[in-house]
Order: structure tokens, then sequence, then C-alpha cells
């Protein structure tokens, strides 16, 4: 059944392909299929290139059929998101200012995936810009979240987890900036990765110095996601900050025995407001940790300044990035980022140069705590999925958020950090709605960090539930 394709795991498919047992055409064939029938009612995939989807899933055939070299990806549906180039397909960044715009280039992540022999469908949908963890945009209008479509799946790759939900891709990229291939993953009940700084090159880049922005990818397994990460990550040289370690080493085998590892649980992050309704679900999971052999600590890393570096450093980036096309198209950007490029713009020297101190401050303090927690446990956003209609939480447990990023600071704080971050399932409501759990590794180690989320996920196996059958 075209279905029961499209729900295999991202490894059993390239298995599968390898082996003959399935063909790049029916595979694809069976995930357009797929799409045709479910992405009606939730808006994930906004550009759709079945046509050249096949012929590269032809071509993909006839390579195997004549003995060519496989790719670690060969014939696997992927889609980008819509922030990242791809050359000769439409790329909006979910601005009218960008509606027809059509790249001549592929982004380094979107190259990556081509030549590991993935197959590119289309592409997902994401806020203006990127701007916010809540999907909706005036070019494509809003994402829905497959659990409850009257919810928002997060952002700001939040087409590329409702299509991972649903079984529209088998892999699909994201970036993250405050969270946002964590936060999506979290409410979608997928897995997320925010990777270091470095680990996925970016290209082309504006600001290739700057450390908060990074791209990662997203699948529905842990093991599917480690397979992604091997192809996304390796040293590129036109990337100032990139690492050179080979990706394939995140094809090792992730098993790996957790006990005596001493892991920092955190239920707030340092009195950050949460919903009661994502504390239950993490605290109903404490006891899967102590099944794996951990010892347990109460205990949060002094983030103490994390908000207002992040703020700055975030003001800085928006004023740089869209100053000029606020300046340009006086009206065409939505508040929340007109917001964002005059408060950065608002910041003196002094501010900035506090910002950087303060962020070399909580790094030390953070890699000192650190070494005495292997991992940290936390939850990945204060609040379960809120209405589609909502632009962004102003509340959380009865305390006020101050302006549009507020309610995403369990994600923020990390991000400033510079340490790896993943979502994983946890979870879910008594309404049904998906709670991810964030975990926190130490300083570069990916690797560690998806053993870990591996041994949770193998136990709990939360991600296998899927979303109710949606349609048209």
């Amino acid at each position: 059944m075209p279905d029961d394709i499209c729900f295999l795991s991202a490894t059993e498919l390239v298995r599968r392909m390898r082996a003959g047992e399935l063909g790049a055409v029916e595979v694809v064939t069976a995930h357009l299929e797929r799409i045709g029938r479910v992405n009606p009612a939730l808006n994930a995939i906004v550009t759709l290139d079945a046509e050249g989807a096949l012929e590269a899933a032809r071509r993909a055939d006839r390579a195997q059929a004549f003995g060519e070299t496989l790719g670690p990806l060969h014939g696997l549906p992927v889609a980008h998101k819509d922030s990242f180039l791809t050359r000769g397909m439409r790329t909006t960044f979910g601005s009218p200012i960008f509606h027809d715009h059509v790249p001549d280039v592929d982004s380094a992540v979107v190259a990556r995936q081509r030549a590991a022999g993935a197959i590119t469908l289309g592409k997902t949908n994401m806020p203006e810009f990127g701007a916010g963890s809540q999907t909706f945009n005036p070019v494509f209008g809003a994402t829905r979240n497959p659990y409850d479509v009257t919810k928002t799946c997060g952002g700001s790759s939040g087409g590329a987890a409702v299509a991972l939900a649903t079984g529209m891709v088998a892999l699909a990229d994201g970036s993250d900036l405050g969270g946002s291939l964590r936060n999506p993953a979290n409410f979608c009940n997928v897995v997320g990765l925010r990777p270091s700084a470095g680990r996925v090159a970016q290209w082309p880049s504006e600001d290739a110095f700057q450390t908060l922005a990074v791209a990662g990818p997203m699948a529905r397994t842990v093991e599917d996601l480690a397979l992604f990460l091997s192809v996304l990550s390796g040293f590129d040289s036109r990337d100032p900050l990139s690492l050179p370690e080979d990706g394939a080493r995140f094809r090792a085998p992730l098993a790996r025995d957790f006990g005596g590892t001493r892991i920092a649980w955190s239920r707030d992050l340092g009195g950050l407001p949460v919903e009661p309704a994502v504390t239950a679900v993490l605290e109903s999971q404490r006891a899967t940790f102590a099944e794996l052999g951990c010892e347990i600590d109460e205990v949060s890393p002094d983030l103490s300044g994390a908000d207002e570096v992040f703020l700055t450093l975030r003001g800085v980036l928006f004023a740089n990035g869209f100053g000029p096309l606020f300046d340009e198209h006086p009206g065409a950007l939505k508040d929340t980022i007109v917001w964002n490029v005059e408060y950065g713009r608002g910041l003196t020297l002094a501010d900035v140069g506090r910002a950087e101190m303060l962020r070399t401050q909580i790094f030390a303090r953070m890699h000192d705590f650190m070494e005495r927690y292997a991992f940290i446990v936390a939850p990945v956003n204060q609040v379960v999925p809120f209405s589609v209609d909502q632009p962004y939480p102003t509340e959380i447990a009865g305390v006020r958020m101050e302006n549009y990023l507020d309610w995403m600071r369990s994600c923020c704080r990390i991000t400033v950090t510079g340490h790896p971050a993943i979502s994983v399932p946890c979870g879910f409501t008594p309404d049904g709605l998906p709670v991810g759990v964030q975990i926190i590794g130490r300083y570069r180690d990916e690797l560690g960090l998806l053993q870990f989320a591996h041994a949770f996920e193998q136990v709990t196996r939360v991600g296998d539930r899927r979303p109710p059958e949606m349609s048209s």
C-alpha cells in the first residue's frame, strides 16, 4: 500500500531501494499521492514539482540498474524549507516581496541532499522570513497541526514538521535561530535537531560569521535524523565557521549504555513560566531516564543574562538582514519584523558589547555545568500547541509575555549557549496534543546527544503515534 511506504523510516526505505525491493519511482509516486490527499487540509508543501521529482526518480532507478554508486539518501523524497535556495524552483521566504523569486543556485544544504541521492518534491511553508514560531505568511497562508487542525504546527520550520508527521516526505530540512527546528518538531511529534554552529554549512549567507542561526535536520526517528545529519554536515570552505569533521561519523550505530550517566532535570530552565500540561507530560517520562540507568539531579544551569543576549544579538541580525528591505519596501513587512528591525537599530555599541560579554560568561558557566552533567533534560516549549489563528502567546501560566519572542525562551536560552539540542517526542496531553522533550548535549557533541535521544526514543516509542487521517 502507498501509505505503508510513506511511513517507513528513511533508513528502511534506503535499505529496500538498495536491495531492489522498492524502486525510487514507486517511492516518489507513493509520496506524491500522499501529498495530494493530505496536504490540502494542512498546507505544509507550498511549492510542488511532481514532474521533476518523477524524472529524478527515473534517473535514480536507471543509475541503480547500471550499477552506479548510490548515495546515502538514494531515492528518498525530501522537501526544502522555503528559506533555502533551490535552483530553478521558487523560493519566497514567505514574503510577497519574493513571490516570484526563482534562484539560479542551490543553498549548501540543498546541494548536499541532491548529491547524496535525495529527490526534491518541493518546498515547505514557513512564517514570513522565518520570524516567529507560528507558520503563516501572506503568500501561502497558515500551516495546520495534523494532530488538531485548529492548532498551530509551530515554526519556523513548520511545514517541514507537518510534512514529516503525515508521511508526505521521508526527511525535511530546516533552520533554527530561536527554536525553529525544535519548536515544530515538538508540536508535531517528530524529531528536530539544532546542531552546533558550523556543523551544517550555510551558503550563501549575508552574515557568515554569526552563530545564532543554524541549518539542520528533521526526521521521524533519531536514526533517520542521524543519517540525514551525516549528509548535511561536513566541511565547506565557503562557510568560515564550517567544522572539519566528516559527517559519516553520524552513521555509526546509536546503541549505547547510559548506566550511571548523570543528567540535569530542569523543569523550567531557570524559572520560566511553563504550562502545567507541558510539565505533566515531561514528568510522566522522568522514570524512563531512570530506567536507562541515569542518575537524575533536579537542577538548572545558570542562564542569567541569556534573554538579554538573545534579544540584542537577534536585533543586530534583523537590523542588518532586513533593514534594507524595510527601507526599500515600506509597509511590506509584518509588524513583528518591523519591531525587530527597529529594536536592532535602536541598540548602542555598548548594548552589543555587553551582550557579547554576557554570552561569553554564559558559555563558561554552561561549560562548567556540563562538566558535571552529560545532558540537560528540559521543556522544548513552555506551551502546548495553541490556536492557528493566534500569532503568538501573550501569556503563559499567568505571566504576561513582553514581546513575540518571550514565549520561546526555553529554546532561545539554549541557542545563546551554543550547545546542540534535540526535540524528541515525549507524550501527549489528554486532548491529544504532542509534547516533546528538549535534550541538550555537551558542546559540539552531536553524536552523544543522538545516542542519548535514541535510547529514550527506543523505550518510549511515542513517535510511533501518527496523526489522525486528513483529507481535502
